[in-house]
């Protein structure tokens, strides 16, 4: 029982240390880069609608935890397509100092909003193929998209990830998404 005990902190403090070497590899891997590359990608915004605060949840330059970064959207007045409006917002990356957390290759596929309140957002394999890979990497992306939907749109309670139309059991070989997530605040600070 004891090793038990012992052979699981030590696998957690395994994965804290690789998720926090493969972090610092991802920030590596962001700041390489082209100048061309570097050109900040121009934002989709629907004219005419109401623009409402939101909070896009990024990485923070430390690599530990999820910052809320505050943009003015427009939002539809349906909650599938404000919904779409953000996992958008979100794969475009962040305006300031924080890092972003899905590919900027990823395209929004779909999204459907079910009458029971999960979310499930259709990815294109871009954000697999593209992703830099690490555990905590890969927890940083589901709960970037997962804290943001659901802490933004009232109608999502649950966070379904589909890769390409089908259920994947990872997003890059380590976090099982074949479930609906819920919001994780012990993620972001």
């Amino acid at each position: 029982m004891k090793f038990g005990r012992y052979g699981l902190a030590a696998l957690m403090f395994f994965c804290i240390l690789a998720g926090g070497f493969l972090a610092y590899s991802y920030r590596a891997f962001l700041s390489t880069g082209t100048e061309e590359e570097s050109e900040p990608r121009p934002k989709k915004f629907l004219p005419g609608l109401a623009k409402v605060r939101t909070h896009l949840y990024y990485m923070d330059a430390n690599s530990q935890f999820l910052r809320a970064e505050e943009r003015t959207l427009a939002q539809p007045d349906n909650a599938v397509e404000r919904a779409s409006s953000i996992v958008n917002a979100l794969i475009d990356g962040p305006d300031g100092e924080l890092l972003p957390t899905v590919p900027a290759e990823t395209m929004l596929r779909a999204l459907y909003i079910t009458e029971d309140g999960i979310a499930y957002v259709d990815l294109d394999r871009s954000v697999s193929e593209k992703h830099p890979g690490g555990c905590s990497c890969e927890l940083f992306t589901v709960f970037s998209i997962v804290n943001t939907l659901a802490l933004n749109i009232p109608e999502i309670e649950a966070v379904k990830i589909l890769i390409d139309g089908r259920e994947a059991k990872t997003l890059s070989g380590h976090i099982d998404i074949r479930f609906p997530f819920l919001p994780n605040m012990l993620m972001i600070k």
